[in-house]
C-alpha cells in the first residue's frame, strides 16, 4: 500500500492554538529546552527569556505550560510524519525495500533531529498520565508507528502481519532508545539488518 494520507493526519484529540510570530518563538525555544533538558527541568521564565518574550506573553498565547508541551511534541510528530513520508515516496515499490526504509529513514532522523533519543520515548519518560494533554500524542504516533509496520508487513506476507509488525515495532523502538543511550554504534543501522530477516 502506498503511504497515503490516512496515515499522515494528525489524532483528532488534540487541541491546537494559532501560532503567531511570538508563539512561534516561543515553540522555538521550548522545543530545544525541552529536548535538551527535559520537560519538567524547563520552566516558562527559561522558556519565555530563551524566546525573548514576556511570561505574560507566552500564557496569553498559550494558556498553560502544558500546552507549550503538547505544541512541542504534536510539531515534532508532525514533521517526523512528513519527513517518514517523503522518504517513503522515494522507495520503489518492493515491499521489503519500504520496511527497510522506515529503518534508513529513523537513522536518519535521530542523526540530524534526535541525538538524545526520540522524544515521544522521553517525553513519555516524564508524562505518564493519560489525562495530560500531551499523553496522547505521545502514544498517538507509536499507534500511528504500530499501524504503518502492520501496513507495510502486509504488502510482505499477509498472514503474518500483524506478528510481524509487532516485531518490526520492537526492533525500531528499541533501537530508538539505543540510539540516545549510545550503548554500541549504529543501534538503528543493526535493527535494520534484523528486520530484514524477520521478513525474509
Amino acid at each position: 500500500m502506498a503511504m497515503g494520507t490516512r496515515r499522515i493526519t494528525r489524532t483528532p484529540r488534540i487541541t491546537r492554538i494559532a501560532m503567531t510570530p511570538g508563539a512561534r518563538r516561543v515553540l522555538a525555544a521550548a522545543s530545544r529546552l525541552f529536548y535538551e533538558h527535559g520537560i519538567h527541568a524547563v520552566g516558562v521564565d527559561l522558556i519565555a527569556a530563551e524566546a525573548g518574550v514576556t511570561k505574560k506573553t507566552l500564557y496569553d498565547r498559550f494558556g498553560s505550560k502544558d500546552q507549550v508541551v503538547v505544541e512541542y511534541l504534536a510539531d515534532r510528530d508532525e514533521r517526523w510524519r512528513a519527513f517518514l513520508e517523503e522518504r517513503l515516496a522515494d522507495v520503489g515499490s518492493g515491499p521489503v525495500d519500504r520496511v527497510l526504509a522506515v529503518f534508513d529513514a529513523s537513522r536518519a532522523w535521530m542523526t540530524e533531529s534526535s541525538p538524545k533519543g526520540c522524544s515521544m520515548v522521553n517525553a513519555h519518560a516524564e508524562i505518564s498520565d493519560p489525562a495530560h494533554p500531551a499523553y496522547a500524542i505521545i502514544t498517538g504516533q507509536k499507534e500511528w508507528m504500530l499501524e504503518l509496520f502492520t501496513d507495510l508487513a502486509r504488502e510482505v506476507a499477509p498472514e503474518r502481519a500483524q506478528e510481524s509488525a509487532r516485531t518490526l515495532m520492537l526492533l525500531h523502538e528499541g533501537a530508538l532508545v539505543a540510539h540516545g543511550m549510545r550503548i554500541f554504534p549504529d543501534p538503528i543501522g543493526h535493527a535494520r539488518d534484523e528486520a530484514g530477516r524477520v521478513l525474509s
